[in-house]
């Protein structure tokens, strides 16, 4: 796939009003089209059936329907999760992740092409930066799962934007594409159902504040103290932890929300014991819950996963300050699709 024109996912339903107005159709010819990409799924100009000819073929002249190219697939041993590799217009290429759960369809998607953050235990900061995702590509992989599943009348239950990529690096377009897939006239995604994980940077996360939204927000937090997560994850030199935690602690105050912080267990690294008591010390008191996620390997990192002895451990020290903590159930390691090793090295 490899398209100049505009993807038809990337327009507002003003953008697409004034279009069709500047094309002199009709304003009901809008719902008709935003229901059938946004509702009955639609992914071709010919499904468009209601549509006269003429306006089919514009549409097929001057817009992309399809903006994901599927040229991978990969199901884990036990058919829980899948990971698709998908080709861009430009020929970059992303991965996106499907979990099936007793009650729960969830995707993972993906918001950046690489990643700019260089966490040193994550796939996709090792592969670096090449693009951010317009709004559009964003929308187009929830799309594609809940066309998948319509398809046995089943529904996606959940999406969260912690593939790849920073989502608060591209803050705009993953915002937009939310706040369209909410929207009540198309897909009618509630806000609740989605769950945003950033890295840590401050300004995105105040601005995030300010908004009030529904949307669930998790930090990747993964160390205590300022020398450790500096060492794992760069971005903490600029972004401190200190500031940080005043930062989430701001977001609970304005939107009386519940904040997860994520961190990643790695042997006699970060999943000691001092490191919990520190963790607990600085996020008492605060309306949070703790998500431990014993660390899936990547290629070019050498630390190793917790046992789950020593997780127990640390998970008791933060549940006995009050936190309620859990261990995250691994899916889809098998395959390279865990948090952190997902790297299009195809693209």
């Amino acid at each position: 796939m490899n398209s100049k024109k505009q993807l038809i996912f990337d327009l507002n339903r003003i953008d697409l009003g004034n279009i069709l107005e500047s094309w002199g159709e009709k304003p009901y010819r809008v719902d008709q089209i935003w229901k059938g990409l946004y509702r009955k799924l639609w992914r071709s100009s010919d499904d468009f059936t209601t549509l006269p000819l003429e306006l089919r073929l514009l549409l097929s002249n001057n817009y992309e329907i399809v903006a994901l190219d599927r040229i991978k697939t990969i199901a884990s041993m036990d058919s829980s999760t899948k990971k698709l590799l998908f080709r861009l217009h430009d020929n970059q290429a992303i991965e996106t992740v499907f979990m099936r759960y007793r009650n729960r369809n969830t995707v993972c998607i993906s918001t950046q092409v690489g990643c700019a953050m260089g966490c040193k235990f994550c796939a996709t900061g090792q592969m670096g930066f090449r693009r951010n995702l317009s709004s559009g590509e964003i929308v187009a992989q929830v799309l594609y799962f809940a066309a998948l599943l319509s398809e046995s009348s089943e529904k996606l239950t959940n999406v969260v934007v912690m593939g790849m990529g920073e989502p608060f690096h591209n803050y705009d377009s993953t915002l937009t594409a939310i706040d369209r897939l909410n929207d009540s006239e198309g897909f009618n995604f509630g806000e609740r159902r989605f769950t945003i994980s950033t890295v840590g940077l401050i300004p995105m996360i105040r601005k995030f504040s300010e908004e009030k939204r529904q949307i669930n927000l998790a930090i990747s937090l993964h160390a205590a103290d300022n020398e450790l997560r500096t060492r794992l994850l760069p971005i903490n030199a600029r972004f401190p932890i200190e500031d940080l935690l005043d930062a989430c602690f701001e977001y609970v105050n304005r939107t009386k929300r519940r904040i997860t912080f994520e961190w990643a267990l790695i042997h006699s690294v970060n999943d000691t014991q001092e490191q919990a008591h520190l963790l607990a010390s600085k996020i008492k008191g605060l309306l949070c819950h703790v998500n431990l996620i014993p660390l899936n390997p990547t290629v070019k990192f050498t630390g190793s996963r917790s046992t789950m002895e020593r997780a127990k451990i640390f998970q008791s020290i933060i549940e006995s300050a009050g936190i309620h903590c859990t261990i995250r159930l691994r899916r889809g390691i098998d395959i390279q699709a865990g948090c952190g090793q997902l790297m299009s090295d195809e693209s």
